[in-house]
């Protein structure tokens, strides 16, 4: 069966740096796009990043451009998301998705997930 398993997670200050890896199993991977979300305590999954199958089209939502980075690594079937200049607002418990629909911001266009990470940011 699929399965996503995200890691990389931690706590960190305002500021630094994290990269959260998610390693698939069970698809073909090259063949899926994949994205980032985020759902912190009280509110709604967000959209975060994706990328497109080759890795040639990303997508970022606008609060996190030029701060976070998605990429894939086909041959190791894992997708990572590098994250700098982190803010508290980035806290929340990050999710790893696949589907074969492109790379767009939303949830119903991934069904494949992982279990999450957490991600912590003190001010």
């Amino acid at each position: 069966q699929v399965q996503l398993v995200e890691s990389g997670g931690g706590l960190v200050q305002a500021g630094g740096s994290l990269r959260l890896s998610c390693a698939a199993s069970g698809l073909t991977f090259s063949a899926y796009s994949m994205g980032w979300f985020r759902q912190a305590p009280g509110k709604e999954r967000e959209f975060v990043a994706a990328i497109s199958w080759s890795g040639s089209f990303t997508n970022y939502v606008d609060s996190v451009k030029g701060r976070f980075t998605i990429s894939r690594d086909n041959a190791k079937k894992t997708v990572y998301l590098q994250m700098n200049r982190l803010e508290p607002a980035d806290t929340a418990v990050y999710y790893c998705a696949a589907g074969l629909k492109g790379a767009g911001s939303s949830s119903g266009l991934y069904n494949n997930w992982g279990q999450g990470t957490q991600v912590t940011v003190s001010s």
